[in-house]
């Protein structure tokens, strides 16, 4: 009998490779996990569930009915991927456990012996604190509204607008300014970002609200980072090392 579906799953998988001949071929789940934005379902508190749920049944060493050995299997992901396609839903870019700037999204249990979940890196740096947004004085009825905002989601991420969302309860102005600070600051908050054409102003304001977060680029290479974190790879390199040490101690 089974009490949950990835075991049911798995044992889907070991039947359909008994039935074809292969039934002593490994079974390796490369990604498991669940996303933290871009859906009405994917958020914080669905991810940390699911997420502690599968880690405490994957610590407790036992398999599925059909494969009782330990499983072997991957949490997805580190951090989310701001370039992912969006092609089967918003949430492909919200897998991470970690924010870019590599403080932890919630804890979680690995079973370490020293009993700490997740820990964020160190020396990690943001840009400036500010943010390009709506100027108050625009125009919403401007022909460059529509075209501006959709240049600025082409090119930078605007997955957490949407019904469910964790920015899904904006206002109009909301939208417009989500859309252009973010590409403001996938561009590493160059001036030149922030000027669509008589809408466009830079703030130092935190225009957040609530679980709205309008996010601040981390320095790198080409923003003037010179030391602490040489590059994006490192961090990425800094977050796989720490999870890795957390599961095995």
């Amino acid at each position: 009998t089974y009490d949950n579906v990835f075991d049911a799953n798995h044992d889907t998988l070991v039947w359909a490779l008994q039935k074809n001949g292969f039934g002593n071929l490994p079974i390796i789940v490369g990604e498991i996990g669940w996303p933290t934005d871009g859906d009405r379902n994917a958020n914080l508190q669905y991810a940390q569930h699911f997420n502690q749920g599968f880690m405490s049944r994957y610590m407790s060493g036992k398999g599925t009915p059909m494969r009782p050995s330990p499983i072997d299997a991957y949490l997805f992901s580190l951090i989310d991927e701001d370039a992912k396609s969006i092609q089967p839903g918003n949430f492909e870019r919200h897998w991470g456990m970690f924010y870019l700037d590599g403080k932890p999204k919630y804890q979680l249990n690995l079973g370490s012996a020293r009993g700490n979940g997740l820990v964020g890196a160190d020396g990690v740096d943001q840009l400036a604190k500010k943010w390009c947004v709506l100027k108050p004085s625009a125009n919403l009825n401007d022909d460059q509204v529509a075209p501006s905002v959709a240049y600025a989601c082409q090119n930078a991420d605007c997955t957490s607008l949407g019904f469910g969302t964790s920015c899904g309860n904006l206002d109009v102005h909301g939208n417009i300014s989500y859309a252009f600070n973010s590409y403001y600051q996938v561009n590493d908050q160059m001036d030149s970002a922030c000027k669509f054409p008589g809408l466009s102003m830079i703030t130092d304001k935190d225009p957040s609200v609530g679980d709205c977060k309008f996010r601040i680029m981390i320095q790198t290479d080409s923003a003037g980072l010179h030391g602490k974190v040489g590059s994006l790879t490192t961090v990425l390199c800094s977050f796989l090392l720490l999870l890795c040490c957390n599961l095995l101690f």
